[in-house]
């Protein structure tokens, strides 16, 4: 198996084991680990980790590791509202926070959110995404071009990636001027290694070795280019493909390692996990029903720009909701399940709708 892979399931274990701790014990914070004796002792700042490509890509279906995207549906539904919807806010005022959404999703001003208004309104939310992603990217490919030329070159980003990870970046530029060992540990080098074929496979024409702020931003966003894309689902598929046919069967996508302590709590979050792939894997990543996932329906699944996809997410939406089946979200509907759309519970979810509507 791959070292990705081992890394996987080291990293889905320690999910386990650390959720348990926690319900015990609520002053416990995770903290990395030390990978190497020759790392500072201090931990890394925000900026540097903004130069990192992101395992999280927001309004994606899927984790650059395989898992599902929990949050999806809120991404989805709030764009960068999301933040506004903590669980510990105001219940009132997070009711008329989503009742001035459903207005806005409700173009024709019906009262009744159609599934074709909501492709729409998820549409927008994607591009939303898109341009926050830009945005962000603007400021970490200037953490990464010291010179300001406009390209940053591999042994660029190497330096700086390696000090986002504790290791003194002096000693690491004089290093790799001298074309010295850098001495990493195994853990290090393979993720850099990855880095590497990922950093190569964004380099587009010119191939120069060089990556500008467009290629930079496919680079930690794949999500942005075609190209990128189909990088990700393979990248995917090779984790998850356990006979080297380049396509995926349900065993195999539900077959990602489980917890391992024992104990009912943990056993129920595992159970949890894999009814929850089996469903998606079933119900919509393979399209054609055939229990079998092609590259080409998996790139589908995780394109966030599909037109087709985004209808049914529309769809599925708002069956969650739609009590009175009429095929469409009224915003009694819409408030009754605000957990679903905002991770956000509301209480009296009815009281003052109209007034306040």
């Amino acid at each position: 198996m791959a070292v990705r892979r081992k890394l996987w399931c080291r990293n889905l274990l320690a999910v386990t084991l650390l959720f348990c701790v926690l319900l015990q014990m609520m002053d416990v914070y995770a903290r990395p680990a030390n990978m190497s004796a020759a790392k500072d002792k201090s931990l890394p700042s925000k900026d540097e980790n903004e130069i990192l490509p992101p395992d999280h890509l927001n309004g994606v279906k899927m984790e650059m590791d395989g898992h599902l995207n929990k949050d999806f549906h809120q991404e989805l539904f709030l764009g960068k509202d999301m933040e506004e919807f903590e669980e510990d806010s105001e219940p009132r005022r997070n009711r008329k926070k989503l009742i001035e959404i459903f207005t806005k999703v409700d173009y024709n001003k019906d009262r009744s959110v159609s599934a074709k208004e909501m492709q729409r309104w998820i549409m927008e939310k994607t591009e939303e995404h898109f341009q926050e992603a830009q945005m962000e990217n603007k400021n970490s490919f200037g953490a990464v071009d010291p010179d300001g030329d406009g390209h940053v070159k591999w042994d660029e980003y190497r330096v700086k990636f390696l000090a986002s990870k504790g290791f003194s970046e002096k000693d690491i530029a004089e290093k790799i001027k001298n074309n010295e060992d850098l001495k990493l540990d195994e853990e290090t080098q393979e993720i850099l290694e990855s880095l590497k074929d990922r950093w190569f496979q964004a380099d587009t024409n010119p191939n120069d070795e060089l990556l500008n702020e467009q290629e930079f931003l496919s680079f930690l966003h794949p999500e942005h280019s075609t190209g990128m894309l189909k990088y990700m689902v393979r990248e995917i598929v090779r984790d998850l493909d356990q006979d080297g046919d380049k396509k995926l069967t349900l065993s195999e996508f539900i077959s990602l390692p489980v917890g391992t302590v024992e104990n009912q709590q943990a056993q129920d979050i595992d159970d949890d996990w894999v009814r929850e792939r089996k469903r998606e894997f079933e119900e919509v990543i393979d399209s054609d029903g055939n229990g079998i996932v092609t590259m080409e329906e998996l790139e589908e699944y995780m394109d966030p720009m599909n037109e087709h996809n985004a209808l049914n997410e529309a769809r599925q939406m708002i069956a969650v909701a739609d009590e009175n089946q009429n095929h469409s979200l009224e915003l009694d509907e819409i408030l009754k399940y605000s957990e679903y759309f905002t991770g956000s519970k509301l209480m009296d979810y009815a009281r003052n709708v109209h007034e306040e509507f």
